[in-house]
């Protein structure tokens, strides 16, 4: 697979299986174990997800060394500030089954619309993330859902600047001021839900662009992500499917189809804007 530099020089996979809904136990454990063996190197989380421990037997049933893995997950707001985040990563860890992170990351930021002190909180559950970094005890370390007016406060007071941002994007919701934002500030963009929730299996636009590449709608949004340097993040549990979202890896998008892409009506948007959101 794959991969881009992220501004520590460390290398992340170009595409990441994500594990959100999928239960723990057994579903989610095999479903981590057939994407392994069908290619795939990033694996994504949260504690949120409630299935941190399931993943970790995925990883360990599939029998490949940890060092050819990306393993990422995230801490929630009822976790963070300084030591509760400390707890929370050490938790996290525990569940996993591992003995470091590749990335972490702050799942939702503290907001203006919720805190006064909303910089503050950021920052201080920052922080911990900067000691973890420094410990040697996660590779990179990043924020979920931070939009430019979250971010911006953040990097003028941190010490080690965000690696990653990720947040929802998919062809009819680009977030492409935030996405521009980031990537001037060296900070890889992530996509969560990039098929907008199964909405854009829906749209005849989308199918006429992946009819007219020879591919799947779910191959094209993974590649029409790719091309805009955003690192997707497909779940599935069905191994055609799994099998069928790595090989848009090689995938090439004209940028006429990319601009048509840009430029879709939204649709599919989850409506879970950092700002309103109420945890």
């Amino acid at each position: 697979m794959s991969t881009i530099k992220l501004n520590n020089g460390v290398e992340m996979p170009a595409m990441g299986f994500g594990t959100w809904a999928i239960a723990d136990g057994a579903e989610v454990a095999e479903a981590v174990k057939t994407a392994i063996e069908c290619g795939f190197r990033h694996i994504d989380t949260a504690s949120f997800y409630k299935n941190e421990t399931g993943v970790g037997r995925g990883i360990a049933a599939s029998g490949i060394n940890r060092s050819q893995l990306w393993v990422t997950t995230k801490v929630w707001p009822t976790e963070t500030g300084y030591d509760n985040t400390l707890r929370a990563f050490d938790a996290s860890l525990n569940r996993l089954g591992l003995d470091y992170l590749d990335l972490y990351l702050i799942h939702w930021p503290a907001s203006p619309s919720h805190y006064t002190d909303w910089c503050e909180r950021n920052l201080d559950t920052w922080r911990a993330f900067e000691k973890l970094y420094a410990d040697g005890r996660v590779r990179a370390i990043g924020v979920s859902n931070f939009l430019a007016s979250h971010l911006q406060p953040l990097i003028d007071s941190c010490t080690v600047k965000p690696m990653v941002d990720q947040l929802e994007i998919h062809p009819g919701y680009t977030q492409a001021d935030d996405v521009k934002f980031c990537q001037a500030n060296n900070i890889v963009v992530e996509a969560w839900s990039p098929f907008g929730r199964g909405a854009a299996f829906k749209s005849a636009e989308l199918k006429q662009i992946a009819d007219h590449n020879n591919c799947s709608v779910a191959q094209l949004c993974l590649a029409w992500c790719r091309q805009k340097q955003i690192v997707p993040l497909p779940k599935s549990v069905t191994p055609e499917r799994v099998k069928e979202n790595l090989e848009s890896d090689g995938l090439n998008l004209s940028e006429n189809d990319i601009l048509k892409i840009d430029q879709l009506p939204e649709f599919g948007w989850s409506g879970q804007h950092p700002d309103k959101v109420t945890f």
